[in-house]
């Protein structure tokens, strides 16, 4: 097993071998990663299959700026996020073809299930009202990368990056607890 940072930047520059390398290493923890955000295992794995691509598509933009971990994660939060807001879209859109038919709400079936998709919903509002709150909240809660790395990844200074989480949080309490 090599070490992924040098798996990444082999991959950048264009090496195939160390590119199929680094997916099949990274592959499981990315849908470990994406069942944190997503409560259905298939989605999970729906995000993981987009995040995989994304990496294959785009390590060629990785720069080795930040650490390969950190610039992952990035797609994972944005690729589950994605992937929760098609889903979302999706029911709509059948709900409106199809007659109604009984199904459990996730939020009163599992606490854990309801609550992350409680969590979605926080972060799509939020997102809606100030989107440069959302990465660094899901970069430092649910990803739990340092404030260091999260200050790397989206070029913005370490004091502000703490200013946005933490108004990022307040917002999120708001709309999590407004029910």
């Amino acid at each position: 097993m090599q070490d992924q940072e040098e798996l990444a930047r082999r991959a950048s520059t264009g090496d195939r071998a160390a590119l199929e390398a680094l997916l099949a290493e990274i592959q499981p923890s990315i849908l470990r990663r994406c069942a944190r955000f997503l409560p259905c295992y298939q989605d999970a794995e729906e995000a993981c299959q987009d995040v995989l691509l994304q990496v294959a598509r785009n390590i060629g933009g990785f720069e080795g700026r930040s650490k390969f971990s950190t610039w992952l994660h990035v797609i994972i939060a944005n690729s589950s996020r994605q992937t929760y807001r098609s889903l979302k879209r999706r029911a709509v859109e059948e709900a409106h073809e199809q007659p109604p038919i009984d199904v459990a709400d996730a939020r009163t079936t599992s606490v854990i299930a309801g609550s992350r998709l409680d969590l979605l919903d926080a972060l799509e509002r939020l997102e809606n009202r100030n989107a440069d709150l959302v990465g660094p909240v899901v970069l430092r809660d649910i990803c739990q990368l340092d404030y260091r790395e999260i200050a790397e990844q989206l070029g913005i200074p370490e004091g502000t990056v703490k200013s946005r989480i933490h108004q990022g949080r307040a917002h999120v309490r708001e709309y999590l607890t407004a029910g």
